[in-house]
């Protein structure tokens, strides 16, 4: 019997993943099939209800799931869920295809089917609608009010881009997946299907496991994060996301090497395991933070470690938002529909040349002047920038790959810092 938080929804793992003789004649059925082309956003999704890691979800949502994640974090039958996951369908496309059809997704990046699915609900989203959207899922307490919000989001937030790129039709249905792409070769050994991260922490004897997100590459407040998980925890799943991101962050074979140097330098490595997964990120702050949850309980892990502007971008959000969210969520009664991963909340952490060593808010009495703040975001800008890093903002061996990485780039990306990254 595991010692491990169930996967969500109650269920077990939901894996729509096919192998062997099943995976063998769909590929062959597929042929056959409407090809229908699909985002990066959306080979991510499909990918991680593939192998499980978006369980209880066997297919994409209908317009009921939809509606009811944005209002109220509920799927339609009543289970937690915090983000829409959604296939959108170019209009000439979608034309084509009726309610009960049989498609196959088609990535149009690495000309592959990545999967087949069961058109069971054809719907629209108007602008109207997506604004919505945006408004539920994307703002925050640092734009508290509409007007505010759109006024920097359609320029300033790539989630909030993403959305209103979205096409005009959805389809919904259950998928049988075909393939995780290039995932598992080019992040052979880092990426996991959730079976396999359950297996690592059983076979560890962990039962009480923390995660980290990461989409920056691990600095010292990273650090720090993860030692204090360690101390309360069996062990800490250091994730990060291997999918893609906003122009400037660093690419992930980058942050994987370096989280390698960290770990190999700074941990007890029965303690940690590295870990990486195929998503997109949202930038939706407060609600990623309780995806990031949602996901990493499939995963087997049962605390998330939430510190400040936790997946934000921009001044989006409050600096703990994303803590304060996750008492504000509802807590279904039925058995397996609650969210059961809980945040490790952590404050703003820092070095502290009167401390000595990595504080917080919590923990260090002395004053701004004193404190190295440290940011992914300020890290990135001042090595772009060909900037000096401060002493104690990252470890040496790190900081040697993101400069021999920033040196090799032929094209620089303008890197905006905001409250988090500043401390103002």
């Amino acid at each position: 019997m595991s010692k491990l938080v169930p996967p969500h929804g109650g269920k077990g793992l939901a894996i729509c993943l096919l192998e062997g003789d099943e995976l063998a004649t769909e590929k062959q059925k597929a042929v056959g099939l409407k090809k229908i082309t699909i985002s990066q956003r959306v080979k991510g999704d499909l990918i991680m209800i593939g192998i499980g890691g978006f369980s209880p979800l066997t297919g994409f949502m209908t317009k009921a799931d939809w509606k009811r994640v944005c209002e109220e974090f509920l799927l339609a039958d009543g289970t937690f869920w915090p983000v829409p996951v959604t296939l959108d369908v170019a209009g000439k496309e979608a034309v084509t295809v009726s309610e009960g059809d049989e498609i196959a997704l088609f990535d149009p990046k690495n000309d592959e089917t990545m999967a087949t699915m069961k058109v069971t609900e054809k719907f629209k989203l108007t602008e109207t609608d997506k604004k919505w959207e945006c408004e539920k899922v994307f703002m925050g307490e640092g734009t508290p009010t509409k007007d505010e919000f759109w006024k920097v989001a359609t320029e300033d937030h790539p989630g909030v881009r993403m959305v209103m790129d979205q096409e005009e039709f959805y389809f919904a249905g259950p998928v049988k997946v075909l393939s995780e792409g290039e995932y598992p070769t080019k992040y052979a050994g880092v990426y996991h299907r959730p079976a396999e991260s359950r297996q690592i922490f059983e076979d560890n004897g962990w039962s009480d496991v923390a995660a980290l997100q990461l989409r920056n590459p691990m600095h010292r407040s990273h650090e720090y994060l993860c030692k204090i998980a360690v101390e309360v925890c069996d062990g800490v799943y250091i994730h990060s996301l291997v999918g893609n991101l906003k122009p400037g962050d660093i690419p992930a074979e980058v942050r994987v090497k370096c989280i390698d140097t960290l770990v190999k330098n700074y941990f007890v490595a029965a303690n940690v395991v590295q870990g990486g997964y195929p998503l997109d990120m949202r930038y939706a702050g407060p609600r990623e933070g309780l995806l990031h949850a949602t996901f990493r309980q499939n995963y087997g892990c049962s605390k998330m470690i939430i510190g400040r502007d936790h997946a934000g971008v921009g001044d989006f959000y409050g600096m703990f938002e994303a803590q304060t969210i996750f008492d504000k969520i509802p807590k279904p009664e039925q058995p397996g529909r609650a969210l059961l991963c809980t945040p490790l909340k952590i404050d703003w952490t820092f070095y502290c040349s009167k401390c000595d060593g990595m504080a917080s808010l919590r923990t260090c009495p002395h004053e701004k002047e004193d404190r190295i703040l440290l940011s992914g975001t300020m890290l990135r800008k001042l090595l772009s920038e060909g900037g000096k890093i401060p002493d104690h903002f990252g470890r040496d061996e790190v900081l040697v790959i993101l400069r021999e990485y920033y040196k090799g780039l032929t094209e620089k990306v303008e890197i905006k810092t905001h409250r988090a990254a500043t401390g103002t």
